[in-house]
C-alpha cells in the first residue's frame, strides 16, 4: 500500500510541473499591466519603475516564472501586488470559507442523491423512479449560478427566511452561519445531487443484478437488507470517486457563487484578483486548487480497496 501511494505522490510533480506553466503564461497573456492599475492615474514614473522591480516583472517571463517556481518550492507564494501580503496567508484566511461551502455542498448532495438513487433503482421503470430522472436531470442543467439567483429571489426576497448575502463564522454563531451558507451550499449541491443521482441509480441497477445479490434473496434475506447492507457498499464506490472530484473541484469552483452570496471565499479571492490583475494571487490559488485535486484523487485511489475487496492496490 506504502509502495503504491509513494508511486502515485510522484507521478503528480509532472502533472503539477505542467499546471503552474500553463497558468504562468495564461495569466501573463492577459492584457493590462497589474502596477499601472495598482498605482492609478497619478503614479509617478518612479512608482511604477519601483513596484515593477520589485514583483520582477522587468524580467524576461521565464526568469520569472523560474523565481516563481524557486520561492514555492521553498513555501513561498510570493506578495500580493494588490496588498503587498504574502499570497499563502491570504489563501489560508479566506479556505475556511470555501472549504466549509463545498463540505456543506457535498454533504447535501450526497444525502440527496443516495436516498434518491437508491429508492429509483429499487423501483427500477416506475412512476417514483420517473419522477426522480426528471428532477435529477433539471439539477444538473441549470447552472449554479441560475439556481442561487433563483433561490435568492424566493428564500431570501419572497419568503424572507433566509439572508441573500453575507458571511458569519462558524465560532462566532452557528445558527446564523447556517443563515447565511445553507443558499450558496444548496445552489451548489442542487447540480452535483443531480449528477450523483444517476451514477447511484445506474450502479445500484447493475449490482442488485449481480449472482450473490439473487442468492441473498434466495435465502429469504429481507430486500431493505439486501438493498442497504449488500448491494450500496459495493454500488458506492463510483459514487465516492465522483463525491471526491466534485468536492475538490468545487474547492476551485466557487468563484460566482461567492460573488453573488458575498462570500469572502477563496472564489471571490481569485475573481477579485483577475480583475486587478493581480499575478501571484492568481497564481498561487490555481497551484493550490491543483495540489488538492491531486491529493483528493490519491485519497480516492486509496478508498477502492476499503470499498471494494476485488479491487487490489499493487
Amino acid at each position: 500500500m506504502l509502495r503504491y501511494v509513494f508511486k502515485r505522490a510522484i507521478s503528480t510533480i509532472p502533472v503539477i510541473f505542467f499546471i503552474s506553466i500553463l497558468v504562468f503564461l495564461f495569466l501573463h497573456l492577459i492584457p493590462g499591466d497589474p502596477i499601472r492599475i495598482l498605482v492609478g492615474v497619478r503614479g509617478t514614473p518612479d512608482q511604477i519603475a519601483k513596484l515593477t522591480e520589485q514583483f520582477h516583472l522587468d524580467k524576461p517571463l521565464v526568469v520569472q516564472y523560474l523565481i516563481w517556481i524557486g520561492n514555492v518550492l521553498k513555501g513561498d507564494l510570493g506578495l500580493s501586488i494588490r496588498s503587498n501580503l504574502p499570497v499563502l496567508s491570504l489563501i489560508l484566511s479566506r479556505l475556511p470559507v470555501t472549504a466549509s461551502l463545498a463540505s456543506l455542498a457535498i454533504l447535501i448532495a450526497m444525502v440527496i442523491a443516495i436516498f434518491a438513487g437508491v429508492a429509483a433503482s429499487a423501483k427500477r421503470n416506475t412512476v417514483y423512479d420517473f419522477i426522480v430522472m426528471i428532477l435529477a436531470n433539471i439539477g444538473v442543467s441549470i447552472p449554479q449560478f441560475l439556481m442561487g439567483i433563483l433561490l435568492i429571489l424566493f428564500f431570501a426576497l419572497t419568503l424572507k427566511l433566509l439572508p441573500s448575502i453575507g458571511y458569519k463564522k462558524l465560532s462566532d454563531s452557528p445558527l446564523i452561519y447556517l443563515r447565511h451558507m445553507i443558499l450558496p451550499a444548496l445552489a451548489l449541491g442542487v447540480s452535483i445531487a443531480g449528477s450523483i443521482t444517476r451514477v447511484t441509480r445506474s450502479h445500484m441497477i447493475d449490482v442488485l443484478g449481480q449472482d450473490y445479490i439473487r442468492t441473498a434473496r434466495a435465502k429469504g434475506v429481507k430486500e431493505t437488507r439486501v438493498v442497504l447492507r449488500h448491494a450500496l457498499k459495493n454500488a458506492l464506490v463510483p459514487v465516492v470517486t465522483l463525491s471526491g472530484m466534485f468536492y475538490a473541484s468545487t474547492l476551485g469552483g466557487t468563484m460566482i457563487i461567492e460573488e453573488i452570496f458575498a462570500l469572502p471565499g477563496i472564489g471571490r479571492l481569485v475573481l477579485q484578483s483577475i480583475f486587478n490583475r493581480d499575478y501571484p494571487v492568481v497564481q498561487g490559488v490555481v497551484l493550490f486548487v491543483a495540489l488538492v485535486n491531486v491529493s483528493f484523487n490519491l485519497i480516492i485511489d486509496i478508498l477502492y480497496s476499503y470499498l471494494n475487496p476485488k479491487i487490489r492496490l499493487k
